[in-house]
């Protein structure tokens, strides 16, 4: 294999609970919110109420003209507002949630600057990802990055392929890469590999059989890891057979071999990558690779992860970021333990409390005891399930719940995201 080119990101946003991405986009600008003065906010939220329709058009303008910053000072209703006052706000409030949500669903961009060594290369990408590297490498190692900003995988990918390096999936995590020696004749990681929004593929192997007494068996396996950008890891990750098409070196059409509309590919939060089969037709003559190979990456992203905190002996308490809202609906005994229940729901939720909820059982939760001691939940159970909210149940081994608060940490959006890629030169065995 020679090299991959990336193609067209496409972000729809669906709904947003909270946060704000800081830093450079993969568009090359920046999600940094303008400033916003609160006392201007505040008289274009009273002009959406004007006598004038003029008035009142120009104010939700502003509004939405003001960005990210002005929707800290946004309420989610307003006491006495007309009708049409409250749905001009409705509007702005979800341009604004668009907006943002938009803006987290953005692979970021890393700038080397003046990054000359590896150990100053690898500082780069964890000041502006979040990601750390564990790895025993000499880090005065000269690299040579490029000035242009790549995205995340592909700034990794320039460094490993320069100080021979190599990345060692099973030993990672979420908030950690295993850096280790690459193995010999190990293809180039960047020349191999196609990076599209906050997504890198590469093959890893292919395999084909010929079963002469029963010809429908023919095949072509392709053996695929997709990685994405650590803590953003995709909900309901979906590749649509029927935008899978290619050629071979011998102008002969790739089709795939599947009855399935889309190839399912399981995602964790513990882990940034996933293996996938994709099953193509045997070739009908014996091409030497695939010269083009292309498709479309389906999910929903998750945006900023937030806290929401809650007294234990305050059952019925809720609380709303944006479009999330968790109730801690009851807390009880059940034998030995404390059973601790919470709803989650979801405004506009699409399918991600339906066929693709695993990311809310994955979700972080715990209780902190009045001796500031974190304890894990020990189990849980799924009580209520409707399109837009769960409820789950929760239990601890705790001896008291006074001075007790529960933490249920959940992403801040949830983005409809599409990504189309391209491979080339994929050698055939």
């Amino acid at each position: 294999m020679k090299r991959s080119i990336a193609m067209l990101l496409l972000i729809t946003p669906i709904f947003l609970l909270s946060g704000v991405a800081i830093g450079q986009t993969d568009d090359g600008s920046s999600d940094t919110p303008k400033e916003v003065n609160k006392s201007d906010v505040l008289e274009w939220l009273d002009q959406l109420d004007a006598d004038k329709l003029s008035e009142r058009k120009a104010a939700e303008k502003a509004l939405i003209d003001a960005g990210l910053g002005a929707l800290e000072f946004l309420p989610e209703k307003r006491a006495g507002f007309s009708i049409e006052a409250t749905e001009r706000l409705a509007r702005v409030r979800a341009a604004l949630v668009s907006l943002k949500a938009k803006s987290q669903a953005k692979a970021i961009r890393i700038r080397f600057g003046d990054a000359k060594t590896l150990g100053e290369a690898l500082e780069v990408i964890s000041a502006e990802s979040g990601v750390e590297f564990d790895h025993m490498a000499d880090e005065s190692i000269p690299v040579q990055p490029p000035t242009t900003p790549l995205s995340f995988w592909h700034a990794v990918d320039v460094v490993l392929d320069q100080t021979s390096l190599d990345i060692n999936a099973y030993g990672s995590d979420s908030e950690t890469l295993k850096l280790v020696p690459r193995a010999e004749g190990r293809q180039s990681r960047v020349d191999s590999a196609a990076y599209s929004g906050v997504y890198r593929l590469e093959p890893v192997s292919v395999s084909s059989r010929r079963v002469y007494n029963s010809p429908e068996q023919n095949g072509l396996n392709l053996s695929m890891q997709i990685t994405w950008q650590p803590g953003m890891t995709p909900i309901g990750l979906t590749i649509p057979v029927n935008e899978v098409r290619g050629k071979y070196d011998d102008q002969g059409t790739l089709r795939p071999q599947t009855t399935q509309d889309s190839i399912e590919i399981a995602t964790n939060n513990e882990m940034a990558f996933s293996e996938f089969f994709l099953p193509l037709e045997l070739p009908v003559d014996r091409p030497k690779d695939i010269a083009t190979l292309q498709g479309t990456i389906q999910s929903l992203l998750p945006g900023k992860q937030h806290d929401f905190e809650f007294d234990l002996t305050k059952p019925g308490t809720k609380q709303t970021v944006d479009s999330m809202t968790v109730e801690l609906e009851q807390v009880s005994r059940n034998g030995d333990l404390y059973e601790v229940r919470i709803a989650i729901d979801l405004e506009d939720a699409d399918r991600a409390l339906e066929s693709h909820r695993q990311w809310i059982f994955q979700n972080e939760l715990r209780v902190t005891d009045r001796d500031g001691i974190d304890r894990d939940q020990l189990g849980y159970e799924l009580y209520r399930q409707t399109d837009s909210a769960v409820g789950l149940a929760y239990f601890f081994d705790i001896e008291r719940i006074d001075g007790a608060k529960l933490i249920y940490r959940s992403p801040t959006s949830v983005t409809k995201n599409t990504v189309e890629f391209v491979l080339e030169d994929i050698d055939l065995p």
